[in-house]
């Protein structure tokens, strides 16, 4: 067997035993139950009268699926990915397998966005179905939660391996720094997940007015792209270095 398969077949292996190891029974209903709200308060918009449904069915795409349940999910699996095994003594036994630490970062990615996917993504886009007011709200639920939970993941895997108490954290960069300094700080903005990812949301799905400190398109398919990728060869070089928590 040549040293490319056997490589694969380790990154493999590893890829599987993150994701047992994330995919516990407590994390699972806890953050299904955040998935599910989306989708009831997709049905309570669509049924209530006398209200702008199309304004309504946005918001809370926008306020509650891609800023508030994408980035807690993400956070929640993400910073585990490596988090606990550095926590609890068994990175070192990830280290040993002849995996390039490249691959054991995206891996641990991988593992994460496996499970983060259908308690983000999907919930957040049957919102927009159900709220039953046109396509184009769908393809930018789509879109935005898509991009925010690859970008909050790459970001939380880092968080989890080089941090302790990655959890608070990684929350009070959410609400200070997401929701509230780059809503309101135009520099902040510009290197925001949250602010790009709905600029994309709310530009697909033609939604007037823009969110404040919104980008051009180009830049907000950038500003996530970029992040991901950066945390990638932080979360790469932190694993060659031994930088953990």
């Amino acid at each position: 067997m040549s040293a490319v398969t056997t490589g694969r077949s380790a990154a493999t292996a590893v890829y599987s035993t993150l994701l047992r190891g994330l995919a516990t029974k407590g994390r699972m209903v806890a953050l299904g139950m955040l998935a599910l709200l989306a989708v009831a308060l997709a049905v309570v918009v669509r049924a209530r009268p006398g209200i702008d449904h199309a304004d309504a069915a946005y918001n809370l795409v926008d306020n509650y699926g891609v800023s508030v349940l994408v980035p807690i999910v993400s956070l929640v699996f993400a910073s585990a990915a490596l988090g606990d095994p550095s926590e609890d003594g068994t990175l070192v036994y990830l280290w040993l397998r002849p995996v390039a630490r490249w691959q054991l970062a995206l891996a641990a990615a991988g593992a994460a966005l496996t499970i983060t996917l259908p308690f983000t993504v999907l919930p957040v886009v049957l919102a927009a179905l159900i709220s039953g007011v046109g396509g184009r709200l769908v393809l930018g639920a789509l879109a935005g939660s898509l991009l925010a939970a690859v970008a909050y993941t790459a970001i939380f895997c880092g968080l989890g391996l080089r941090v302790r108490r990655a959890l608070a954290w990684g929350l009070a960069y959410v609400v200070i720094w997401e929701q509230a300094v780059a809503r309101v700080a135009k520099g902040a903005a510009r290197v925001s997940i949250s602010v790009s990812t709905r600029t994309v949301t709310a530009r697909i799905a033609q939604h007037t007015p823009l969110p404040r400190n919104a980008m051009s398109m180009p830049v907000a398919v950038l500003v996530p792209t970029v992040a991901t990728v950066l945390a990638l060869v932080f979360t790469t070089r932190s694993l060659q270095r031994g930088e953990v928590a």
